[in-house]
């Protein structure tokens, strides 16, 4: 059974259990965050900046930008995203720019986000809520936090439900599978480094139908090119934050060795990182997408 199964507690949430997903509240305005920390959030925020890009997509996915003031730098999905003014990168925040910009609310992400920087709002009396999603599963709840917060309880609860719709038919589908190629993915070009255990690519490989090449306890392995042709990945799949010319390159120098399986069966990929790193409902296209290139036989079937 995948992992995310019960990660997901596949029975599917009621809508009660739903409503229960809410940020605890404390007092009236104050909430606790994911990081436990007690928050007064006003009523309705207005003036919201998003301290990552990931939030940034949950905030447009919840149809309330417009609540949105300030974002980092690459926020840059949706479009619209583009246009809002940019308060330095989501690991180097200019404190001097959030504060001109006069927010009622921040939304920050522990996975980045400096905790001086947090710390240092918080004493100038700017609300930062908190969130720290490691899995898909609380991805669904960090959305209906976002959405309780900013009011948009319904959306979120819409929006997670159709995700985890998606999620339950990539589940079903996989099911049925006899077997699970050998995966690796590749996320840095020099050196080479792949996605391991404790990481949201592990757990879409697995939930997608393959083996992970890279598992184990280093979140972020580095590999020589000698060991990944040992390993023999049947699926290749490359990913970076580099330019798409760097992409070919690096798929150009997997070609030259033939005897890889990946190689032989043209099985090597390119896809945009943005669906697999950024912890956004953006995520389940991912699956899905890996889902494709793993499984081809199972898209035929559907069809």
């Amino acid at each position: 059974m995948p992992i995310i199964l019960r990660k997901l507690g596949l029975s599917w949430l009621p809508l009660l259990a739903l409503c229960m997903c809410l940020p605890t509240r404390a007092a009236a305005g104050t909430v606790v965050d994911q990081l436990q920390r007690r928050v007064i959030v006003p009523d309705d925020p207005g003036r919201v900046i998003s301290l990552a890009p990931s939030i940034t997509e949950i905030v447009f996915a919840l149809k309330q930008e417009n609540r949105l003031k300030g974002v980092t730098r690459y926020s840059d999905y949706p479009s619209a995203a583009k246009k809002l003014p940019r308060i330095g990168s989501y690991v180097r925040l200019d404190i001097e720019r959030i504060v001109a910009l006069n927010p009622d609310l921040c939304i920050a992400t522990r996975d980045g986000n400096p905790k001086t920087i947090i710390d240092r709002l918080a004493s100038l009396h700017i609300p930062v809520y908190v969130v720290n999603p490691h899995n898909l599963e609380s991805i669904l709840q960090t959305i209906l936090e976002i959405g309780a917060i900013l009011n948009a309880g319904h959306r979120a609860k819409t929006l997670t439900a159709s995700m985890r719709s998606r999620v339950q038919r990539v589940i079903s589908r996989v099911a049925q599978i006899n077997y699970r190629p050998r995966v690796f993915f590749q996320i840095g070009i020099s050196p080479i480094i792949s996605a391991g255990s404790d990481t949201f690519i592990h757990e879409l490989i697995e939930t997608a139908g393959g083996i992970n090449l890279a598992e184990g306890r280093s979140a972020y392995p580095r590999f020589s090119r000698e060991q990944v042709l040992a390993l023999k990945p049947e699926v290749f799949i490359i990913t970076s934050m580099a330019r798409q010319a760097g992409f070919e390159q690096v798929k150009a120098d997997w070609r030259r060795w033939p005897n890889m399986p990946a190689v032989r069966d043209e099985r090597i990929f390119l896809v945009d990182s943005d669906l697999f790193d950024r912890p956004s409902p953006r995520l389940v296209s991912g699956l899905e997408l890996l889902t494709r290139l793993i499984h081809p036989e199972l898209q035929e079937q559907s069809q």
